[in-house]
């Protein structure tokens, strides 16, 4: 990333910053704003619970200070209960925080310094609340950057997919149970921050409890949904989001599904900002916010919205890796979404094979009850890039799944959307789910995972209710699979793969279930085509150079550690991935402080026995300088039977090395159809 030092305007920093609220909490805020003399200009909220004076301040240091230095007024603000800010922070999205988010959004417009205007961008958390936040209309927000983030709490996040329960809900939950346990500086709070940790420790709670509470699509997720009313949002949103990421869908609903002007952007990235992007290539995505805010918030005719609506990164085929620094591709460009260009190809799976439309498939069938072991290649529901967790070759998986391969292709195919398998089927147990993947198989037979989809066999067309599969009747379904643009080569073939389990990504179901899929001409597979003739391509606007401000200095003083490491005991027959992502200690230098992350996951499962899957998480946390050294470590623990889940969770708290509080968690929460 090019680092920019010369801006068009001189930037004023306040460190320190604390914003009133109407019941006397007080949220931390770091505020840069131009030095513009008697000039008001707008300002923009980022509004996450990451502690904007430490793990977020490099990367805050990249963003926030260019947009000020065109002429804007940047405000990174803790959430309540977290980084510096007061009170405790005991849930996503609570009403509370969106409360907040609004007065926080009332006093911006109210300083001198502002021009009564106000906008909202955020990466996941922060992309989240902008959409909410924008659904309440308050008076002064004129448009919203959401990155990484979904409409749709349920059906679209990192708890649930499809109805099944994601191995990243346990993941996520451990993170903020670590998070929400930090303390705040008592540089910033003074002897206050005792009382302040202790208070986070005894009230934030324990989120994995809630959430597994809630195993259909009720009240709770409907909360924050914003797909439940989208003709609430009445100001302009540029939705962006990766292949590599868990939210690339939501930017193509929110593309169909708004009325107000709107961008789409769905780059090779993983959960990154998009001048940040792992893959590469990485893009000038401050020059397009830059641009986006001149037309919504000051008002200037530029041609932002002369792009596309949608612009993607049109995949090429590559082999299967972990990680990737680029992905070889084009950026395409549709100028409405759902495009007219697509074209819904629907293909019948034969025995083996995925048939050309129109074929005669006769009567077949073929059944698979895959080993729990099936999914270990998976990588993560949402990819960070660090450790590599990416989905690797698929072959290992595909061999405890039905497969059905295409004829070698003869001539180039790209497709752009959501493809989707329907079948017909039967079950003998009366909980199930299914994964169904698309790869790109090479000539040399290596297996590159495409896209998936997951869906909980049990529920009915919106999650909001379950019921008992019954043994050997004839069901259909539709499997929709994650949104991508990928080209497949000549000599290459497509295949389609079906597995009972997609273990530790999902959690199986309760026990094996055979599942026989009927060939009859009601199982297919339909592939969203777009035509490889460009004679009528929408040519998008090429991206600049990624830029940003210099990084904030920071020295590494420990190294860290990354590992993914899959294993497998042929005594016990035991297998278990192990993650381990250890920042090392990275000392701030501007404000002497020395920080320590590390966090290591192990999902476990022993043979075919579906009471076995364990997921355990430990995170290490750590805070010192001279005269203070704070750290906590948390432990979560996910087991099941086939009626219940057990959750198991401690809470260890140091000060100077003598622990000062420890707290554990034990409960028992019933399973409904999961």
């Amino acid at each position: 990333m090019h680092h920019v030092t010369a801006l068009p305007h001189k930037i004023i920093e306040e460190q320190g910053v604390e914003i009133p609220l109407s019941d006397g909490t007080r949220l931390a805020a770091r505020i840069w704003r131009p030095d513009s003399g008697e000039e008001p200009v707008p300002a923009i909220l980022e509004f996450i619970p990451y502690r904007q004076r430490d793990l977020t301040a490099q990367r805050d240091s990249t963003i926030h200070p260019y947009l000020a230095g065109h002429g804007y007024a940047c405000a990174r603000v803790d959430l309540r209960g977290s980084g510096d800010s007061e009170g405790v922070l005991q849930d996503e999205y609570l009403e509370q925080e969106l409360c907040d988010a609004e007065e926080v959004l009332a006093w911006l417009a109210a300083q001198p310094w502002c021009s009564g205007r106000t906008g909202m961008m955020g990466i996941s958390w922060g992309g989240f609340n902008a959409l909410q936040v924008a659904a309440r209309r308050p008076e002064s927000l004129g448009a919203i950057v959401t990155l990484c983030s979904t409409d749709d709490r349920y059906a679209d996040d990192v708890h649930y997919m499809g109805g099944c329960l994601l191995g990243d809900n346990l993941s996520w939950a451990s993170t903020m149970f670590a998070y929400t346990a930090c303390p705040p500086d008592p540089a910033m709070v003074g002897e206050r921050w005792r009382e302040m940790w202790q208070q986070r420790i005894d009230r934030s709670g324990l989120w994995l409890d809630t959430w597994l509470r809630h195993q259909l699509r009720d009240d709770y997720w409907r909360h924050g949904s914003v797909c439940e009313d989208l003709s609430a949002i009445e100001v302009p949103v540029m939705a962006v989001s990766g292949w590599a990421d868990g939210y690339s869908n939501a930017v193509f609903r929110l593309m169909e599904g708004l009325d107000v002007p709107r961008l789409g952007l769905v780059g090779p990235w993983s959960h990154k900002y998009p001048h940040l992007g792992v893959p590469g290539p990485a893009i000038g995505f401050l020059q397009q916010c830059v641009r986006w805010w001149d037309r919504w918030l000051k008002g200037v005719d530029n041609d932002v919205m002369d792009e596309p609506m949608v612009r993607t990164w049109m995949q090429e085929s590559v082999p299967p890796s972990t990680s990737y620094e680029e992905r070889p591709g084009r950026w395409v460009g549709e100028p409405r979404w759902p495009s007219p260009r697509i074209r819904r190809q629907t293909h019948p799976l034969m025995r083996d094979r995925i048939a050309e439309p129109g074929t005669d498939v006769g009567s077949d069938n073929l059944s698979v009850e895959s080993p729990l072991t099936v999914g270990q290649y998976a990588g993560k529901w949402c990819s960070y890039n660090a450790p590599p967790d990416l989905p690797y070759d698929q072959r290992e998986d595909d061999g405890g799944s039905l497969v059905f391969d295409s004829e070698v292709l003869s001539e180039r195919l790209e497709i752009l959307g959501a493809p989707e398998v329907n079948l017909e089927f039967t079950v003998d147990r009366p909980v199930a789910m299914v994964s169904v993947r698309l790869s790109d198989v090479a000539p040399d037979g290596r297996a590159t995972r495409v896209t998936y989809g997951l869906l909980n066999l049990t529920h009915s067309a919106d999650h909001s209710d379950a019921e008992d599969l019954v043994p050997g009747k004839r069901y259909r379904v539709s499997v929709p699979m994650n949104g991508v643009a990928q080209a497949f080569p000549p000599g290459h073939r497509l295949r389609v793969s079906v597995s009972t389990s997609y273990w530790p990504l999902a959690w199986p179901p309760p026990q094996p279930v055979l599942l026989t899929v009927l060939l009859e001409g009601n199982s297919t597979v339909v592939l969203p085509v777009r035509p490889t003739d460009s004679s009528d391509e929408v040519a998008p606007q090429p991206f600049g150079e990624a830029e940003g401000t210099p990084p904030l200095e920071t020295t590494q003083v420990e190294p860290g550690e990354q590992q993914w490491k899959v294993e497998r005991d042929l005594v016990d027959y035991e297998s278990s991935l192990r993650v381990v992502k250890d920042l090392g200690t990275v000392r701030f230098e501007d404000i002497g402080l020395e920080v320590s992350r590390r966090a290591e996951e192990v999902y476990t499962v022993r043979g075919d026995d579906f009471s076995s899957p364990r997921g355990t998480t430990e995170w290490r946390m750590r805070f010192r300088r001279d005269g203070w050294d704070v750290e906590t470590v948390t432990t979560s623990e996910l087991t099941a039977t086939p009626e219940v889940f057990y959750v198991n969770a401690t809470l260890d708290a140091y000060e100077n090395g003598d622990r000062v509080t420890a707290r554990t968690w034990n409960t028992v929460i019933p399973r409904d159809h999961v």
